[in-house]
């Protein structure tokens, strides 16, 4: 499960628990002019092919977390279930895309859409 925080002008992602050793990644600070858009989403974490593995663990219906080459796109993932599921489209930064677990999707969407919002 990942936490979503806004710190100052950038959206903080943090990894929580044993999701950090197996995503092998604890924290994204992505710069919130580089967010595109976010979106609930529990399609975007089902399925049993995500990718390739860069680095992380896969292991279908159970957890999808780490590094993923997809259709020429680099994604991290951090999700158990799939109704819990938010996605965050980015530019200029190392990941095109974070599929992401949290706590309550609507409220995570709704914080980084008026973060990107009002910065402009």
């Amino acid at each position: 499960m990942v936490d979503v925080r806004l710190d100052g002008d950038r959206m903080v992602f943090e990894v929580e628990g044993w999701d950090k050793i197996l995503a092998l990644k604890s924290r994204l600070e992505i710069p919130l002019g580089h967010i595109k858009s976010a979106r609930a989403d529990d399609d975007a974490a089902k399925g049993w092919w995500h990718g390739v593995r860069l680095g992380g663990a896969n292991l279908p219906g159970v957890i999808t977390a780490g590094t993923f080459y997809r259709k020429g796109r680099l994604v991290f993932f951090d999700t158990h279930k799939p109704e819990n599921t938010i996605v965050v489209d980015l530019e200029h930064e190392h990941y095109d895309q974070l599929v992401l677990q949290v706590r309550d999707p609507q409220a995570a969407v709704r914080s980084i859409t008026e973060a990107i919002s009002n910065r402009a």
